[in-house]
């Protein structure tokens, strides 16, 4: 299957790169290269089909990746949102995430990296390396600022363990086999869980999961 992609950055020289980089992949093909947010926005309202992934950068101008991000995550939230910037400090990862990135990344990550990252959101819905889900676990985890409201009967038993092993960003083939149960069973869990949480995809059923401490800290090695 391949996998739609649109670049979203202020920098031809840099879109150019990364374009390069995916022709090389057989299931990834780029469908659009924008300049700014605007320019992306306007390709997504008129798309057909809608891309996949969309992979922006922070500073852009006309309209930055954040802003961008709340909009796409908004309107169009099966499109996975990868963040690929220079900026790697806690405050622009904590940022795009909450706006509802799917991943994020920094320019001078290694090619089998980005491509793995849009494989990863592609399939799974997200992907958050070690450093994203530290910094999620301190911001969310353990504190008072988002204490849950949820009591322990809000989630059965089975919909904790795969809401869990999804956090763990296994795949639902992987889930399948841990829990012994069918993919379809998975799926059907999956969606149940984005109905009760009231998410609009799996990034942000993660983010609950983590803000609400319906899961233990999620520890990627």
């Amino acid at each position: 299957m391949e996998i739609k992609v649109v670049i979203a950055d202020d920098e031809e020289l840099f879109r150019v790169g990364i374009a390069h980089i995916f022709s090389r992949d057989e299931g990834i093909n780029v469908v659009h290269q924008a300049e700014n947010g605007e320019e992306l926005i306007s390709y997504l309202a008129s798309a057909d089909p809608l891309p996949d992934i969309v992979i922006t950068d922070i500073k852009m101008p006309k309209l930055n990746g954040v802003e961008a991000t709340k909009i796409i995550h908004k309107e169009y939230p099966e499109i996975g949102i990868i963040a690929l910037t220079t900026y790697n400090t806690k405050p622009f990862i904590r940022n795009m995430i909450d706006v509802g990135a799917s991943a994020y990344l920094v320019k001078n990550s290694k090619p089998s990296q980005v491509i793995h990252t849009v494989n990863q959101v592609f399939y799974n819905g997200f992907y958050y390396d070690k450093q994203v889900m530290e910094i999620l676990n301190s911001k969310y985890s353990g504190t008072g600022e988002h204490k849950s409201h949820y009591d322990a009967d809000f989630l059965t038993e089975r919909e904790a363990e795969i809401l869990e092993l999804i956090c763990k960003q296994y795949k639902t083939s992987e889930i399948a086999d841990e829990l012994y149960i069918s993919p379809r069973t998975v799926e059907v869990h999956r969606k149940n869980l984005l109905v009760k949480t009231g998410v609009k995809n799996i990034a942000g059923l993660v983010i609950f999961a983590i803000q609400n401490d319906l899961v233990p800290p999620i520890v990627i090695e």
